[in-house]
């Protein structure tokens, strides 16, 4: 918390910052102030009519609660305060004048508390008596023309409501009270008040009635006299003017009324209504209004109040038709029931005494005796058992006398009022009610900000209570206004002000303030006035306003002070605009008005054909305040010239405030020749730096230090304008080239470009028209805009001394004829698109429209893509302002349906050409002249900075040699920018170079990529994606230069030719069934990225760990040299149709596996080389160890090296195979390899075959020369049987064969002995 307080602190000179820390903290507050389950009920004040809840007013407890402590108790608690009570019902939206129209205001006092406190309540600051009366009505009915109390439906003495029986010896005082006098009448005094009550005038009218018989004329002696509701009346010699009041005229004919020309109206029957200005043969009554006119004197006021109290308290009988129904003082024919009221008062002999009455219903002396035994029986006929009533008594505030007061309303202007006429304007007044008075402002016709400066004096109004509490909670005024029309008035408006009690003594004069007006709960719009309520009991009141003709004007005091005031305005034209009234606007002209004065243009001829203004620059003077809190309004109309000399009001727009527009063009040139004086330039335009300028000539026509031929060679291959991009975009890995050469980054701005350059609206606005003010129930969407007026305005005061006025503002403004403009649309790419296929992702393209001017580049979708690179620009002709809005949109390619629209965005081109920030093209920050960086406007810096300088109502740049340049009041020198040494070859003059400086430094538009948001028309809120562009617009009359190259980086075509010659120390993975450890060794490669896999042949029986190959793999794939990645286009799956990129680094993977017949193949070792960073071969194998690759885990360095800066590299790499989670890696093998890089070129005129096909060259491969003993066994049985069983059993064969041979010579030994014998014997026998 001290932390953020500190940071609070630190920024506190900020504004911003510091309005929305506190509105955060009063949030809190306010979530915290308001207990969430308040246990105690709110208080609730009710408006009754008979048993109707009319109105109600609810009173939070918490603001009327009272604490013994000051500083809990509730801000309204024991003060008198204001309420409004409003309906209980929702309001009818059809019924609009109910549910503006307020029910009552009432002045209440509220306290609210514990009993014990309630006992040391004060109310001496009330300045009044409270009494406690008993309450009753006499009740009557009229019976064949008499007054009786037979046959009533309620009793002859009752409550208000005439449902409890109350007769006068039914009240018994409560204990501790006691009467103090007899009964009384004491008549309602709201009853006593007439309908001209609180009016400062008033119009009698009275009706002059005829009946005829069918087919008779009228006659003219038989007349009757009636009211509007048809009551006999008196007639209009008969009526006299009431006392306290005078007349002002005669009695007149009211023809402003749906009547003929005698002013009559028709009917067939008086009684049932109807009537109509046109006379019929049917019709037998006719009727016409006289009225007259009477003002009050303020001579007679007491008097007159005093005649009334007198005449309603003489007898005080309440008319009315029924019981039900509202009473009235005077007595009318239809008038069946009177009632009249009877107060008896009450003294507390005990102070903590209730004033509660027990009412006994059986104490009526004036009931009958079969009356009371009646009610003393139920509906079955046996006694009821006694219920005594209770009922609380009246209590009232009385006072002595009230005190009279004089309130002065100051209503000066309103402004951003409601139109209530057809023409979208408003002939608006004031009607201001305080108390029981009232008086209204004249009438302004046609105007939605009317300037009334009119003072309304409040004569004798009287309150009760001490005027010290009257101060501290102030009665309120309310101000009503309405437009006023023939028939009626249609209610615009209310505001709500508190004035400035004066007790007397005090001289300080109120200020004119801005009162918010509501219109059923909606803004609709701001009254200026100010309000005085003066005590007026013997005090010298300040001397009365001045008059204008009959009225009081706001006094010199309070009136803001006035100077004159010249508002230049800039009419450039009128945009979109819409149809008004079923025909088109052709033919515009614009009214502006401030301060009552009004500017009207010359119309346009044919808005279709050119929309803009003949003359753009206009001026006129007004007188306005000085402040800017009291300036009026700016009023902005547009009226359509049509046939006939028809001009009706299209639209209008108020300015509420003039401070953006307000310059000192005197200071301005004041201060900008005294920094001049101040640099030393003096009048002087050129003055040369010989030494710098000499220098920086000198140094531009020099090569740089760091410039070679191969350098140059390498930047023409690997920097462009992609590398610039990625280098501003803040890509370390492809912008790092860039970087290294020492070029500086352009801006992305990840937002539209016009949020960052106020909408590009320093020459001209569009302000929208509305026909009429909005109302609460319309969006406050532009949408709604019936068109657009376009310029600005420039408020600066004249000399008051009547000396030379100071030079226009508005005077080096462009040309506002129609130009015809190239627009090149540069499209980077796309970015967080929204899907619409099934499959979750887009098949986006681009589309753009121009006017008429539509592109669809739909056969160049990119398939299957949410964040498309799209590197396109286009070329699109317009004319402006004609075609000035462009369309960015992206579609979503469908091959069956119909193209979804994925966003589009909108971007206002006459804008960025009229705007001195030129938005047209962006500002680079070097200036070359050659290069791939090449400036690319159609206009010199230097001028680009002398057209800024007109444009601005500035003085021309001043020149110093070529060095330094003076500009807006500040010198700007080359060395500042530009240091020695560092002037590359590519630099333009030095001149340029300085200009380019200063316009960067005056905020012009910098090169740039903007980042658009994009939005779809059917879900204009949600934003569905967003699109990286840029835009140069030039005028064709210019010199166009050549477009900038975006496309995206194309691959080039390279062959990787891979030669595995030899491998050593593989691991021995089988055993032979002889028992012999052994491995048939096979290379596998591969580029990663790429399903093609290419191996070797097989060497067979390695016994010793090594393999002989001589074998070649050949890799073709394509390759982005900036980006150093490879690029590969294929199918997701077998039935797609389009081939999707994936970019991939050039990594070539290389596998020892062991061959197996009958089971898989295992593995016995991995290699991985990234050709961009590879680590360096060794020349022998018993150098290539585990150490050699770049992430070993002694963490040793490794020299690495680029195959594509090498092309060819042959040596011996380890091959190992990963361990476990906690196991390090094994070296598994080494590998003779020699990787060449080849182009697509050098590859056709160098070819060579796979493996040892043909063509076998580049190098020739010859076959590897292997041992004998590699073979496969089942394909050679002979070898098998020399190399597998001779060479390990060839002992045991020999033996065996030996020891057959002995076993065979010993068997035929055996065998042949015995015959032999035998013979022999036989023989010598």
């Amino acid at each position: 918390s001290r932390a953020k307080n500190a940071e609070f602190g630190d920024n506190a000179m900020d504004i911003d910052p510091a309005i929305i820390e506190i509105d955060s903290y009063i949030y809190r507050l306010q979530q915290i102030a308001t207990e969430p389950q308040n246990s105690i009920p709110d208080v609730i004040i009710w408006m009754l009519c008979g048993n109707r809840r009319v109105a109600y007013h609810r009173i939070p407890s918490h603001q009327v609660m009272f604490s013994p402590k000051q500083d809990c108790c509730g801000k309204l608690c024991g003060h008198v305060f204001s309420v409004f009570l409003k309906r209980p019902s929702v309001p009818d939206k059809s019924n609009a004048k109910r549910q503006w129209k307020l029910p009552a205001k009432l002045q209440v006092f509220v306290w609210m508390g514990l009993e014990d406190h309630a006992k040391g309540i004060q109310h001496k600051p009330l300045d009044g008596e409270i009494s406690v009366f008993a309450e009753t009505y006499e009740n009557q009915i009229s019976l064949l023309s008499k007054w009786t109390t037979r046959a009533m439906p309620r009793p002859k003495w009752s409550d208000i409501t005439g449902q409890l029986k109350l007769p006068k010896e039914s009240f018994t005082t409560p204990g501790g009270w006691r009467w103090a006098g007899e009964w009384f009448i004491n008549p309602n005094l709201s009853l006593s008040y007439d309908l001209d009550s609180g009016l400062s005038s008033f119009q009698d009218d009275v009706f002059e009635n005829q009946l005829r018989v069918p087919g008779s004329d009228w006659p003219t002696s038989k007349l009757f006299w009636t009211d509007v509701t048809g009551e006999e009346a008196q007639s209009k010699e008969d009526i006299m003017c009431p006392a306290g009041w005078e007349w002002t005229d005669i009695w007149t004919v009211d023809l402003n009324r749906a009547v003929d020309e005698e002013g009559y109206e028709y009917c067939l029957d008086q009684s049932v209504g109807g009537f109509v200005p046109v006379e019929k043969t049917y019709h037998l009554c006719r009727r016409r209004r006289w009225v007259r006119t009477r003002k009050r004197n303020p001579d007679l006021r007491q008097q007159a109040a005093h005649q009334r109290m007198v005449r309603a308290a003489e007898e005080g009988w309440e008319y009315s038709r029924l019981f039900t129904t509202k009473f009235h003082l005077k007595q009318r024919t239809m008038d069946m029931v009177r009632r009249r009221r009877w107060h008896r008062k009450m003294v507390a002999d005990n102070p903590d005494a209730d004033a509660i009455f027990i009412i006994d219903p059986t104490s009526d002396a004036h009931e009958s005796k079969e009356e009371k035994e009646g009610s003393r029986k139920d509906s079955t006929g046996g006694e009821k058992p006694f219920l005594p009533k209770v009922q609380a008594p009246r209590m009232f505030i009385t006072f002595k006398e009230p005190h009279t007061y004089q309130l002065r309303a100051y209503i000066y202007q309103a402004r951003d009022l409601f139109s209530a006429d057809p023409s979208g304007l408003s002939d608006p007044y004031a009607r201001v009610v305080f108390s029981r008075q009232s008086q209204r402002t004249k009438i302004l016709n046609e105007t939605l900000c009317p300037t009334w400066d009119q003072t309304l004096v409040f004569e004798e109004v009287e309150f009760y209570g001490n005027p010290t509490m009257l101060a501290e909670s102030p009665p309120i005024v309310v101000v009503e206004l309405f437009d006023y029309d023939t028939v009626g008035s249609d209610f615009l408006g209310r505001a709500i002000a508190t004035p400035i009690v004066k007790l007397g003594g005090e001289h300080q004069m109120a200020k004119l303030n801005w009162h918010p007006i509501t219109r059923g709960g909606e803004p609709a719009g701001e009254l200026l006035g100010a309000f005085e309520l003066y005590l007026n009991e013997g005090a010298e009141l300040p001397f009365m306003p001045p008059t204008r003709g009959d009225v009081y004007q706001v006094p010199s005091g309070i009136r803001p002070v006035m100077q004159l005031t010249r508002i230049e305005v800039l009419t450039w034209g009128v945009r979109h605009m819409k149809k008004f009234q079923l025909a088109a606007v052709n033919s515009p002209s614009i009214e502006i008005e401030c301060g009552g004065v009004v500017l009207s243009t010359i119309k346009i001829k044919n808005a279709k054909k050119n929309p803009n203004f003949d003359t753009s620059s206009m001026l006129f003077d007004v007188f306005l305040p000085v402040e800017e809190l009291y300036t009026p309004p700016l009023n902005i109309r547009l009226l359509d010239h049509r046939s006939f000399g028809v001009k009706p009001l299209v639209g209008t727009h108020m300015i509420k405030s003039l401070q953006e527009y307000r310059r000192d063009p005197v200071a301005m040139v004041q201060t900008i020749r005294e920094k001049m004086l101040e640099s030393g330039f003096g009048d002087a335009e050129y003055a040369i730096d010989m030494d710098f300028a000499d220098s920086a000539v000198e140094a531009a026509h020099q090569p740089p230090a760091t410039s070679t031929s191969s350098e140059e060679g390498e930047f023409k291959e690997d920097v462009d304008w992609w590398s610039k991009y990625y280098s501003s975009s803040g890509n370390e890995q492809l912008g790092r080239v860039y970087r290294e050469k020492g070029y500086e980054n352009m801006v992305v701005f990840e937002e539209e470009l016009e949020n960052y350059f106020d909408n590009f609206t320093d020459l001209a606005q569009s302000f929208p028209l509305f026909h009429g003010k909005r109302h609460e129930d319309e969006d406050l969407d532009e949408d709604k805009a019936v068109g657009y007026f376009k310029g600005t305005f420039r408020v600066y005061p004249l000399p008051a001394d009547g000396s030379d006025p100071p030079p226009r503002m508005l005077k080096n403004v462009p040309c506002n004829q129609l130009v015809e403009v190239l627009v090149r649309v540069y499209i980077v790419k796309a970015f967080e698109l929204q899907p619409q296929d099934p499959n979750g992702l887009s098949d986006p393209y681009l589309a753009l429209k121009l006017g008429r001017f539509k592109v669809k580049d739909r056969e160049n979708y990119v398939p299957k893509n949410l964040s498309p690179t799209f590197g396109k620009m286009f070329e699109l002709d317009g004319t402006l302002p004609l075609e000035s809005e462009l369309r960015v949109q992206i579609f979503d390619y469908d091959l069956l349906s119909g193209d979804d629209l994925i966003g589009e965005t909108k971007i206002d081109l006459e804008n960025r050409f009229l705007s001195a920030r030129r938005g047209v093209c962006g500002l680079p920050k070097r200036y070359y002249v050659a290069g791939p960086y090449k400036w690319r406007d159609a206009e010199l810096p230097r001028q680009i900075l002398e057209k800024w300088c007109a444009t601005q109502a500035l003085p021309p740049p001043v020149w110093r040699g070529n060095s330094q340049v003076y500009v807006n009041g500040k010198t700007c020198c080359l060395r500042d920018y530009e240091t020695r040494g560092q002037v590359h070859k590519d630099w333009g003059p030095p001149e340029e170079r300085l200009a380019l400086y200063t316009l960067l430094d005056l905020g012009l538009v910098p090169e740039h990529i903007e980042t658009r948001t994009l939005y779809n028309p059917l879900r204009p809120e949600i934003p569905q994606g967003k699109i990286q562009i840029f835009v140069d617009i030039f005028p064709k009359s210019a010199t166009i230069p050549p477009p900038i190259n975006i496309t995206p980086r194309a691959p080039q075509d390279l062959q990787l030719r891979v030669i595995v010659y030899n491998v050593q120390e593989v691991v021995l993975s089988d055993t032979s069934f002889t028992g012999e450890k052994m491995s048939d060794i096979y290379v596998k490669g591969w580029l990663k990225g790429q399903d093609k896999k290419q191996k070797t042949d097989v060497h067979y029986r390695s016994l010793n760990g090594e393999g002989n190959f001589n074998w070649r793999y050949v890799f073709p794939f394509k390759y982005l040299p900036a980006e150093e990645v490879m690029v590969i286009k294929k199918k997701e799956h077998f039935f797609s149709l389009d081939k999707h990129e994936e970019k991939h680094p050039v990594t070539f993977v290389c596998q020892i596996w062991d061959n197996d017949i009958f089971t898989p193949d295992d593995f016995l070792g991995l290699l991985e080389l990234n050709l961009n960073f590879m680590p360096k071969a060794n020349k022998f194998a018993k150098s290539a160890s585990l150490d050699d690759l770049p992430d070993n885990e002694k963490g040793k360095p490794v020299p690495m090296v680029s195959l594509f800066d090498q092309k060819n590299v042959k040596g011996w790499w380890p091959m190992y195979e990963e361990g476990g989670p906690d196991q390090p890696r094994e070296l598994t093998g080494k590998v003779e390899m020699e990787l060449e890089i080849l182009s697509k070129e050098d590859a056709e005129a160098k070819p060579a075959g796979k493996g040892q096909e043909e063509p076998n060259e580049n190098p020739h491969l010859d076959p590897p020369n292997r041992p004998a003993t590699s073979f496969l066994w089942f394909t050679s049985p002979w070898k098998s049987l020399r190399y597998i069983i001779w060479n390990n059993y060839k002992w045991y064969i020999i033996g065996g064969l030996v020891l057959l041979l002995i076993i065979a010579m010993i068997g035929l030994f055996i065998y042949s002995a015995p015959g032999a014998l035998s013979t022999k014997l036989i023989a010598k026998l």
